[in-house]
């Protein structure tokens, strides 16, 4: 699949691409596509479900969360949740709103509930809010990148700045 940032739409690989617009060509990446639904466990043993979009089914769960984080607008699940401003391939404008939601999201699934966070694709977004969510459940920030790419998936966490706002989390 290849996907534009700036429209935020996706098209098969060697296929017309959806997006015309040239100046959003240095926007455009590959990605392969497959369903992130697997809970992971945080360093503290919490348990968190990272999700991708699935447009077949987006809602289709074994058991639906009892609440859900979405760093795209796009999702617009049937169950209580909230959206939280992202952009594709980036990092959120302020950390204080990220903290506080991610904060939330921990407190929930450690009274037991089941909670789930996600993108689009389930990687770059999704990866650094897992990635911040084990920093925030005790792991060193200097390590949660490789701590996810090696407990959920190893495409997780797709740009520097995205490595950097984790990085950070510690002083948070």
């Amino acid at each position: 699949m290849v996907a534009c940032g700036e429209c935020r739409i996706d098209w098969p690989a060697g296929g017309a691409a959806t997006c015309t617009q040239s100046e959003h060509l240095d926007h455009h990446r590959r990605y392969e596509l497959h369903l992130h639904r697997a809970t992971v466990l945080l360093p503290d043993g919490t348990a968190i479900v990272p999700v991708s979009f699935y447009a077949g089914d987006p809602y289709g769960r074994d058991q639906p969360p009892g609440f859900g984080l979405y760093l795209d607008g796009r999702w617009q699940p049937p169950w209580p949740h909230q959206h939280l401003a992202w952009p594709d391939f980036g990092v959120p404008a302020a950390r204080t709103p990220v903290v506080a939601a991610l904060g939330s999201l921990l407190d929930r699934a450690r009274a037991g509930q089941r909670v789930e966070v996600g993108c689009w694709g389930g990687h770059g977004r999704t990866g650094t809010a897992l990635a911040c969510l084990a920093v925030l459940a005790g792991h060193p920030a200097g390590d949660a990148v490789g701590w996810v790419r090696s407990h959920y998936c190893d495409r997780a966490i797709e740009t520097g700045p995205q490595e950097t706002f984790v990085q950070e989390m510690s002083g948070s």
